[in-house]
């Protein structure tokens, strides 16, 4: 066989371009017998790791990995995909395992020059040669907006060294021969003249000129194929990609589409024939692939040293912090147990070299002490007591048993992950602080892949097919969430659209062929890369889209492969919302709390979590989480633990949540599963104990495999690895039969041994460890602390907060109000632009809304009104003239009902506003606003009804103090006998109910079987529970219904938590436009629930307010 290697090849990280995933491309290349391949993204290095990491698994399994596509919003809901060709590839895989081997990947880019230069594809010869491109791609990146890159021809000229560069050609030759000869002067040696054969006709005579350019510049021409895809098959999505990048239609698209599908990976047979007449650019492909001698495996990362005082080592150092730190926070002496975890983990450290890291993580969280904003280390990091000493993280080594073993250990040698979450609203002073530590240079934030997933995949393809946007939208619509690997016929036929139309279905194949496709890079949440020398030396760094931030090319993978450390400073709203409350309290109630000094294990607080009082606090406000508190009843905070963590795959999968609930409860004895003779019966006790013998966490399920089945340490890394919640290797299901079969083996009950496994391909899928757990409790009983003994300022910190949790404003408001809270309305004389706290009628604290609340209303417009306001507006002239504000915002104070305090109502302070001329009119026309010229008598209006009242009040200001939408519909449901959700929460168990709500929350798991939705009414709330094949046939009605009606049967659990089995649905949200008397009832309202459905657009000839009546239900997938 004739030796070849495709050295052009664009994957689909050149975004829009390639059609192929760069996996696809390698395993595509070693399948033909290539001697290897060279990965040339456009001005990116982006998807050369996905590359490096396809052939690494190659040459270990001789399999490809399972793709990993998400299926749902929350962290670690993946699956996994595999190969559709796994069983050829079974009876294959030892020969191109050993075939893998000796296939070479080169990895490279193609620099796409600002100044018309024709492209160069560049491959590293060396470690220098790598760090040279990577700077060039970082001066072109930094110096363009995020995403474009600007480079000229003397930037590479400038400094070439290291560099293997293929001068490609462009459509017109004419003038090529210079740039040839400038490349070759400046890269004596080591320059090569690209050339393709892609049957246009004129190959062969293209292909002598070229012939002619190197022998009159010296330069060798070498073979490629200029490859987009990897089979010719992938055309039709190339031609697709093509269109969506040029913003063009399939049918007009002309000469810009390539003419053949010949842009894909060929034989070496075929490359032979094509060349023919040029045999020996063949041959330059391996002299080529002979001189790169880099490797990404070849990337050797240096954590950054961190100052330390003089005479000190970085390990010294913390050693003497910790020990310092863990003093003052045991004043009453160390206990034995910490001191021993500390020296066993100081010890690690040390061996592993670990201590610049630990210092970076206690500099971050002492600069975030500094400036007041409030921060808690949780993950993986809960499980170490020298974190704790540091202030790094709250779970206390001497209440918890850690797993230090799971943070970092001597055998996976794999770096340590401290998440350390910072306030939300705060958080840029903490990532700016290490920009300016480290620098530009040394500092960048990890990337984020955002791919084409089922929504945005059809609407892009359904219009360059020229599908209609009323089409794209409905095909879109039958796709729960935003996540997902497919587009059902099903739900097609369900949305009324006919999948058998060639049109639609010609879209729908091709948008499930770009699925999962990358779009473009973005930065990640939080996770930052450090190195000591220069970061850009190792990856390209770019500019994010938001000011002052940049990013280098690769995401939290593609660091994981190669082994960078990543340091994250993550985003917590909570947090935010703590702040606040604190601050709040110490102003109107004189009493002065932090994280640390706040009143543990107090009896109320538990009182009221276990009657499932808990909205708006922090993780236990779902609706699964609300109806498992009376289940549980936490009497201390360890219970709180277990009700973070138990509502989660793991333990549902695993069947571990009822026996775990019996046992509590007393109702089955508790018991601890025993190995037979002459094992130790003991010997899970110690890894039981805390939760009942029932396994819960995910430590648990990890010493559970080396103690019950005797894992190695290797083998328990291994699982490690495969339960990992953010970097799930798609391997969990090998160790079924290891795990059930060694614990049947030592006489365990192999149906305890099946369960344990269940738990742990759970926790493959969600995996949440007791560490994070803990740490995440702690601010669970934080929140439900204030909730409890201050409902105003809890309240009014959410507000402020926003947008966070599972519920909207209004129901905030509604239970802040069931707290005992009065609640004032919004008012120019009286709110500020946060929400705040004020004297209520009797002297309690109550709470005024502010400004913030009322959509489209400006910060800026808030404070011009505020800061000329002094002894009040006496109507709305008065505050035109003196605010000069723009006619849109009084006429949104207008809207909103701003005016209370002056005894003018909302329809006559419209009519007020609408009559003023704009601040910013004319000088012409400023006479209008002489009184003397713009008298008028008072127009007689008509008083708005209640129902009208409510539904402006939900368009204005997402909620309304006087009342709720369903009291006014409340005579239409009474007449048909449907129950409000205060009567059908009356009701016996068992008994058939229909009830009739707003729908406030929808959440369906990842891979849950059943849909949870929430309705409110003005009496409460009902939580109805869609097994899936019930969901299935109304489906419609569940993803666009606003205001539903659901039929089924009463289910009430001996803690008196009641459900409705839904049955049957009903989309009553028509119903809606009863609420104001300007709608026609006879007109459907277009409604969005968030991330769920989108209707079309109403007719612009419509009021812009009758497009919505109520916000969106917040909606988790």
């Amino acid at each position: 066989m004739i030796p070849y290697t495709e050295l052009a090849t664009t994957t689909n990280f050149s975004f829009l371009r390639g059609a192929s995933h760069p996996e696809s491309l390698v395993t595509c290349a070693l399948l033909l017998g290539h001697t290897g391949i060279g990965i040339s993204d456009h001005n990116t290095l982006a998807g050369v790791v996905r590359a490096y990491d396809a052939l690494e698994n190659l040459r270990r399994d001789g399999l490809p990995a399972p793709q990993k596509v998400r299926n749902g919003s929350g962290p670690g809901e993946y699956g996994w995909i595999d190969n559709a060709d796994t069983q050829d590839w079974t009876e294959i895989s030892q020969a191109v395992k050993a075939r893998a081997q000796s296939f070479k990947l080169a990895v490279g880019t193609r620099l796409v020059f600002s100044d018309g230069t024709p492209d160069v594809i560049a491959y590293p010869e060396n470690r220098s040669g790598w760090g040279r491109l990577c700077r060039l791609l970082t001066h072109g990146k930094r110096q363009a907006p995020k995403g474009e890159c600007l480079i000229m021809r003397e930037d590479l000229l400038c400094d070439c060294a290291g560099l293997l560069l293929i001068v490609m050609p462009p459509p017109a030759l004419a003038g090529f021969d210079m740039h040839v000869g400038a490349f070759s002067e400046a890269a004596q040696g080591r320059t090569w003249l690209g050339a393709a054969m892609h049957l246009k006709g004129h190959d062969r005579r293209r292909l002598h000129e070229l012939m002619r350019i190197s022998e009159s510049t010296k330069v060798p021409l070498i073979a490629t194929n200029d490859v987009l895809y990897d089979t010719a098959e992938q055309r039709p999505v190339q031609d697709i990609l093509t269109c969506i990048r040029e913003g063009l239609l399939i049918e007009t698209a002309g000469r810009r589409l390539e003419a053949n599908a010949e842009r894909h990976l060929k034989s070496s047979l075929e490359m032979a024939r094509l060349f023919r007449d040029c045999p020996v650019a063949l041959s330059a492909t391996q002299d080529l692939l002979g001189r790169v001698a880099f490797s990404l495996g070849d990337l050797k990362y240096e954590y950054p040293d961190e100052p330390v005082p003089r005479g000190w080592t970085p390990q010294g150092w913390l050693e003497h912090l910790t020990w310092r730190k863990a003093g003052e926070c045991y004043p009453a002496g160390l206990p034995e147990k910490v001191r021993r975890q500390i020296t066993d983990e100081l010890k690690l450290i040390a061996q592993l070299e670990y201590a610049p890291y630990f210092l970076t993580v206690y500099d971050v969280v002492r600069f975030a002490n500094e400036k007041g904003i409030l921060c808690q280390g949780r993950g993986s990091a809960a499980n170490s007591a020298v974190c704790y000493a540091l202030g790094i993280t709250s779970v206390d080594p001497e209440q918890h048993n850690l797993l230090f073993a799971r943070f970092i250990s001597s055998e996976r040698r794999e770096p340590p992950d401290i998440d350390v979450d910072f306030e939300h609203q705060r958080r840029e002073e903490v990532i700016q602080y290490i920009y300016k530590r480290y620098g530009r240079e040394r500092a960048g934030l990890v990337a984020t892949v955002i791919r084409y997933r089922p929504r945005s995949a059809i609407r892009e393809v359904g219009k360059v097919l020229g599908l209609g946007e009323d089409i794209t939208a409905r095909i879109a619509g039958t796709v729960w969430g935003s996540w997902g690997s497919e587009i059902s016929k099903t739900h097609l036929k369900q949305a009324g659209i006919d999948q058998n139309n060639p049109a639609i279905a010609r879209a729908i194949q091709l948008a499930t062929c770009i699925l999962g496709f990358p779009r473009h890079l973005s930065q990640h949440v939080g996770g930052f890369v450090l190195a000591r020398g220069r970061l850009d030396d190792i990856v390209p760094i770019g500019n994010a889209a938001m000011d002052e931030r940049t990013f280098i090319e690769w995401d939290k993978d593609d660091i994981d492969v190669l082994g960078l450390m990543k340091v994250d400073v993550l985003a917590l709203g909570m947090l935010t919302c703590i702040r606040k409350a604190f601050d709040l309290i110490e102003a109107h109630e004189g009493q002065s709390y932090d994280l640390a000094t706040l009143p543990a294990e107090q009896e109320d607080v538990y009182e009221m979590l276990q009657k499932g009082d808990s909205i708006g606090v922090f993780q236990v406000e779902s609706r699964a989480q609300i109806n498992m508190l009376p289940r549980l009843r936490p009497e201390k905070f360890y219970d709180l633990v277990i009700q973070v963590a138990i509502v989660r795959p793991g333990p549902i999968q695993g069947d571990m949540v009822h026996p775990y609930l019996r046992r509590r409860n007393k109702l089955e004895e508790v018991t601890y599963p025993s190995p037979s003779p002459p094992h130790d019966p003991d010997e899970l006790f110690k890894v039981l104990s805390r939760t009942k013998g029932v396994p819960l966490f995910q430590e648990q399920a990890m010493e559970l495999a080396m103690v019950a089945a005797k894992f190695t340490d290797a083998e328990a890394n291994q699982l490690r690895r495969a339960m990992a919640t953010f970097r799930n290797v798609g391997t969990i299901h090998k160790f079924e039969s290891l795990l059930v079969e060694r614990m049947a083996e030592r006489g365990y009950d192999r149906d305890f041994a099946q369960r344990c496994f269940e738990q742990i391909k759970g926790f493959g899928e969600y995996g949440f460890p007791e560490s994070h757990a803990a740490a995440f409790a702690r601010l669970v009983y934080v929140s439900a602390f204030i909730k409890c003994r201050y409902p105003a300022a809890f309240a009014c910190a959410l507000l402020n907060s926003q947008p966070m949790g599972f519920y909207a404003p209004a129901q905030i408001v509604r239970d802040a109000r069931e707290h005992g809270v009065e609640v004032y309305p919004v008012d120019v004389n009286e709110s500020q632009w946060d929400n705040m706290l004020c004297r209520g009628s009797e002297g309690r604290t109550a709470m005024r809304l502010g400004f913030r609340q009322i959509d489209g209303m400006s910060e800026e417009w808030i404070k011009r009104l505020i800061a000329v306001r002094r002894n009040g507006y006496a109507d709305v002239d008065s505050l035109a003239l003196r605010t000069r504000l723009p006619q849109r915002a009084l006429r949104l104070l207008a809207d909103a009902d701003c005016f209370g305090s002056i005894a003018i109502d909302r329809r006559d302070a419209l009519w007020a506003a609408r009559r003023l001329p704009d601040a910013d009119e004319l000088p012409l026309f400023a006479a209008a606003r002489e009184r003397d010229l713009a008298d008028e008598p008072d127009a007689v209006l008509p008083v708005m009804s209640l129902g009208e009242n409510i539904a402006v009040d939900y368009q204005t200001a997402r909620l309304s103090l006087k009342g709720h939408p369903m009291g006014c519909l409340r005579a239409i449901f009474r007449s048909e006998n449907i129950l409000s959700c205060a009567e059908l929460s009356a009701q016996r168990n068992g008994s058939r109910g229909r009830v009739a709500g707003v729908v406030l929350v929808r959440q369906r798991p990842g891979k849950g079987n059943a849909i949870f939705i929430t309705l409110e009414d003005e009496t409460g709330v009902t939580n109805a529970v869609l097994w899936v094949r019930t969901f299935e046939r109304f489906r419609k009605e569940v993803m666009g219904g606003r205001l539903l009606l659901i039929e089924g049967k009463v289910q009430r659990s001996p803690e008196n938590v009641v459900h409705l089995m839904a049955e049957r649905i009903i989309d009553r949200t028509g119903e809606l436009s009863r609420l104001s008397e300007t709608n026609d009832s006879a007109v459907a309202v277009p409604l969005s629930p968030a991330d769920a459905f989108m209707q079309p657009q109403a007719p612009r000839t419509r009021h812009p307010r009758n497009v919505r009546i109520l916000p969106g239900s917040r909606d988790f997938h």
